[in-house]
């Protein structure tokens, strides 16, 4: 495995609609890529306990986090055969109907971007040390399980 640059993928509140069309548009001249795969997740309103959920506050141990983010992209790199790929999550506070998590990977053929695409959001779920604090309507909160 070569050893590529660590990025930045924490961003402070929700993931912009401008944001996810700046880094779809940027991709425009990149001519060895022949298919893209985006996975977009984004808070919903759940219903816990006859409370509706409006926001959800991550949190996360950063420097693991960036640690077990680097390791994902690798590992992806390694796998697929990936021409470009971009992780964001958001931290803070982010609310219902906003996105929180963005995964952009870009390959010569499709195949390869649907299956990393995948592969990658569910190693995000089950390595990488974020916490979401479920804000409810009257203000209390509840840790959110993963699924």
């Amino acid at each position: 495995m070569t050893e590529k640059k660590k990025h930045n993928v924490f961003v402070n509140g929700a993931i912009t609609p401008n944001f996810i069309a700046d880094s779809i548009g940027k991709h425009s001249g990149k001519t060895n890529i022949g298919g893209h795969d985006i996975f977009l997740g984004q808070v919903r309103n759940d219903i816990i306990d006859d409370k509706t959920v409006v926001a959800i506050e991550y949190s996360a141990y950063q420097e693991m986090a960036e640690e077990k983010f680097h390791e994902i992209r690798e590992y992806a790199f390694s796998k697929y055969n990936l021409v470009c790929m971009h992780i964001y999550h958001s931290l803070g506070v982010v609310k219902a109907g906003e996105i929180c998590l963005f995964v952009f990977v870009s390959s010569k053929h499709r195949k390869d971007a649907f299956d990393a695409c995948r592969d990658i959001v569910e190693q995000i779920k089950s390595m990488v040390p974020i916490w979401g604090k479920e804000i409810f309507e009257d203000e209390s909160h509840t840790w959110k399980q993963n699924t």
